[in-house]
């Protein structure tokens, strides 16, 4: 089921991309993500085609250092988390790829592009990622980027990560809003 979203104007997107703008505007409403930054802009050759909130945790392991094997840090090792669609409605899940699978099948999957540390600097950062659709589907028809905005938690430890916990597991629980774009 495809959802009203909002749609960053094209003058918006230019000016974010010409002006090296702090944040590009964008409309009021309740779909409204906040304001976004350059970074994380999509051409406007491009358009929302869907949105989901999600609810759920980012699950880290404790890891030897890649730099150094007596370090020991928080690794990513996979988010798990429910779509929840503007109704309330579950609409899907988000786990390792990192992958988003909708309940009608369709599934993309998500290549880093860019990364801006969230607002509150305390919660993960909020991301555009270039998008693969996996399988075909309605929810998903088209998608060639996602954005992860609005982060709530989701942040590795601070601490907590030694020898003595090598290969342990934490989840961490956090929120984020999910904007899927296709051509327009």
């Amino acid at each position: 089921m495809k959802h009203a979203s909002w749609v960053p104007s094209a003058a918006a997107v230019l000016l974010a991309f010409t002006c090296g703008a702090e944040a590009a505007r964008t409309p009021a409403g309740d779909d409204a993500p906040p304001d976004i930054p350059p970074a994380l802009a999509v051409p406007a050759a491009f358009a929302v085609a869907v949105s989901f909130s999600a609810s759920g945790v980012q699950i880290y392991r404790c890891k030897a250092s890649a730099q150094a094997a007596s370090e020991f840090v928080w690794t990513l090792v996979a988010p798990e988390a429910t779509l929840i669609d503007r109704t309330g409605k579950m609409a899907g899940h988000h786990y390792a790829g990192p992958t988003w699978e909708a309940n009608d099948g369709s599934k993309v999957v998500g290549t880093l592009a860019a990364r801006f540390a969230s607002p509150d600097g305390k919660s993960i950062p909020w991301l555009l990622l270039s998008a693969t659709v996996a399988t075909q589907g309605e929810t998903f028809a088209h998608v060639a980027y996602v954005q992860r905005l609005n982060t709530k938690g989701g942040a590795a430890p601070a601490t907590g990560c030694s020898a003595d916990a090598a290969n342990g597991e934490v989840r961490i629980p956090y929120s984020a809003e999910y904007y899927f774009y296709a051509p327009r």
